[in-house]
């Protein structure tokens, strides 16, 4: 038959015959979509979209680190996807501190 990792991947119980396999890997286009936000400008982003995608992806990570059988992929987008929203927020706080700031110095002249 196969090789006996390809074997044992296919059999696991969070394998490819699995939806706990196929939705962590389709989770990973929200995870793409969000690193290609990266070139939209920052004002464009969206608070509540944002904090959604942050915060879900840290509770279902925690979530696949503590459930049996281990589903990595399920840790590994959500992980991702968390990283990702944070640091679409950062840049989403520091646009805006930046805005006010200008608009508050114009003011004051």
């Amino acid at each position: 038959m196969a090789n006996p990792k390809l074997q044992a991947l296919w059999n696991h119980p969070a394998g490819p015959k699995t939806i706990h396999f196929w939705a962590p890997t389709f989770k990973w286009g929200l995870t793409i979509a969000n690193i290609l936000d990266s070139a939209k400008p920052p004002e464009k982003l969206s608070y509540p979209q944002q904090s959604a995608l942050a915060s879900t992806g840290l509770i279902w990570a925690r979530y696949s680190a503590v459930i049996t059988p281990k589903n990595w992929n399920l840790l590994s987008v959500s992980f991702a996807m968390s990283v990702t929203a944070m640091y679409q927020l950062s840049r989403k706080i520091q646009h805006d501190l930046s805005t006010k700031n200008q608009e508050v110095a114009i003011e004051e002249e």
